[in-house]
């Protein structure tokens, strides 16, 4: 029996997405763009205190070498040759924050993921040396001073983990967020791993002037950060070092951009003025603004978008950045447990067709853009004894289109022109309901590319692209046509606008919960609030006196 004949495909382009909830690496062929194969791992998730959110790094590359095993083997299987493999991609959540040994190669903390809210405290001290007249952070880096960003949660490491303390008083820490610890890593760790990261994810620490495309002196010293364990800044498109273990060994990482910017290159946003919106654990809508630099007055962050190539010009976008949406469905599942799969959340919403007056507002960490309110909690209001699961995931899914709207009606303020349609990517995309939904409350045409993997594509796409690999061409008569699904407005425009003030007041109940005390302690004891804890000894001091009071008087 004749050997099975070998599928005949051009060369081939690899991707790592290393996500909040999740791993994957998947398989492009560089002249159609078709995907060829995947896998995927599920990742978890640690809360010690309320507020911290942490992830193993030594999972999290685990889970990538599995991924890239599992998907060799598929693609095996179909009988395609590995080895047109030429080039892998990395493309991350941003802004987590880890430490290790670069001796050791051991993680000296959990990676600190970018929701988590312990600096809050850090964040309020730090405001208060930033002059007035002079915010030279936001002016420097294009962002608000947050818990969002790495450089506090680098700053309470340093504060607070010995080990890591220690590390950097001797030498032997290194400081990155998960794209450096993965190239770190795949390039050879301990054994002369490439110690690097790209200007879309430098750009995400606060450490970054995005100017001159450089970590900042006085944005180190401000923050008290060594600039000694701080990663080499590259391009997003340049051949950084080779893998050096596994099925893949050999073969070149020559792409890296963080999540959303790869989504941007992904959905071929190479124009000034083209937009498009992730909807992952959070969700964020990115709008190129060229080589311009647009400072928001509307809550919005300016970012680095690309920089595809040592030698190519920086391009830079507007983003507006939602912490909580698919991680609201998650949150469903795992903790309400009214659903055991997050599939099940658009049959529910299907079944309800409506919320019935009921609003969610998942600010689990807060609020990000427009409003970046730290003190924000989470809220389910208009409740009444008719209210079921079922009107609780649609208003679930309802939140997710709201909070994009805000962000929306940010972006068209400062850019002038109003966004006419939203090109839309992530895994929520493939939830029907949701893209309705969306086009209704926007009120304009909601466009989702057939191939929802655009972050994967984009790391690919820089990956292949990059001088040296050559196999992906991104000159636009190349760039391959991606069929598309449309979403258009199918409800009055009134209707979508009494349903979003709705949300807006909602929105307004959710703030003011929490002090950074409670934030950053984590401690659930109502005496961790003095005054609350005075109140009830007080009181309790005037009933006794009240009701010797009355004994006397009987």
């Amino acid at each position: 029996m004749a050997a099975p004949k070998e599928a005949a495909v051009g060369p081939l382009v690899g991707a790592v997405v290393q996500g909040t909830n999740s791993t994957r690496f998947l398989v492009f062929n560089s002249k159609t763009a078709e995907l060829l194969s995947h896998h995927q791992v599920e990742l978890t998730q640690e809360y010690p205190k309320e507020g911290w959110v942490e992830q193993d790094p030594k999972e999290i590359l685990q889970s990538v070498y599995e991924c890239i095993a599992r998907t060799c083997e598929k693609l095996v299987e179909v009988n395609v040759d590995i080895a047109n493999i030429k080039a892998i991609g990395v493309s991350n959540q941003r802004e987590t924050t880890l430490v290790w040994d670069k001796l050791s190669g051991d993680p000296l903390y959990n990676a600190v993921v970018w929701l988590d809210l312990r600096t809050q405290s850090t964040v309020e001290i730090l405001s208060k040396k930033i002059p007035g007249n002079n915010n030279f952070v936001k002016s420097k880096t294009g962002l608000p001073l947050s818990t969002y960003f790495s450089a506090v949660k680098l700053r309470w490491l340093l504060d607070n983990v010995t080990k890591v303390q220690k590390a950097v008083e001797e030498g032997r820490a290194l400081f990155g967020t998960i794209d450096s610890w993965l190239i770190w890593s795949l390039t050879g760790g301990v054994n002369g791993g490439v110690h690097c990261t790209d200007v879309t994810n430098a750009s995400r620490t606060m450490l970054f002037n995005i100017h001159s495309l450089e970590w900042d002196k006085e944005l180190c010293d401000f923050f008290e950060i060594p600039m000694d364990i701080l990663p080499q800044v590259r391009s997003s498109s340049e051949v950084y070092g080779q893998m050096k273990t596994g099925v893949l060994e050999g073969v070149p990482i020559s792409g890296c951009l963080g999540d959303q910017s790869a989504a941007l290159v992904g959905q071929m946003c190479f124009q000034e003025g083209q937009a498009k919106n992730t909807y992952g654990t959070g969700c964020f809508l990115l709008c190129n603004t060229g080589r311009k630099r647009v400072f928001s007055e509307h809550g919005l962050l300016t970012t680095v978008a690309y920089k595809l190539g040592k030698d190519k010009p920086v391009c830079y976008a507007l983003e507006g950045s939602v912490a909580i949406a698919g991680a609201v469905i998650r949150w469903l599942r795992d903790n309400l447990e009214i659903v055991s799969t997050s599939d099940e959340i658009e049959d529910l919403a299907r079944e309800a067709g409506t919320s019935y007056g009921c609003y969610f507002v998942p600010a689990f960490s807060g609020l990000y853009a427009p409003y970046w309110e730290p003190s924000a909690r989470g809220i389910i209001c208009g409740l009444t004894q008719f209210t079921n699961k079922c009107h609780i995931a649609f208003a679930a899914l309802e939140a997710v289109c709201f909070q994009t709207r805000e962000i929306l009606e940010a972006m068209n303020r400062d850019c002038g022109i109003p966004l006419s349609h939203l090109q839309v990517d992530g895994g929520m995309t493939n939830n029907k309901i949701l893209m309705q939904l969306q086009a209704d409350i926007l009120h304009i045409p909601v466009i989702k590319s057939v191939m929802p993997e655009t972050t994967a594509l984009g790391a690919a796409m820089a990956a292949g692209a990059a001088e040296g690999i050559d196999v992906w061409s991104l000159e636009p008569e190349d760039l391959s046509a991606v069929m598309m699904e449309r979403f258009e407005p199918q409800i009055q425009a009134t209707e979508s606008e009494i349903r979003y003030c709705t949300w807006k007041k909602a929105v307004m109940k959710s703030m003011g919960w929490v002090t950074a005390k409670s934030s950053e302690s984590g401690d659930p004891s109502i005496f961790s609030s003095l005054p609350l804890g005075f109140f009830i000894v007080s009181s309790m001091i005037m009933l006794i006196g009240a009701r010797h009071l009355s004994g006397l008087l009987d």
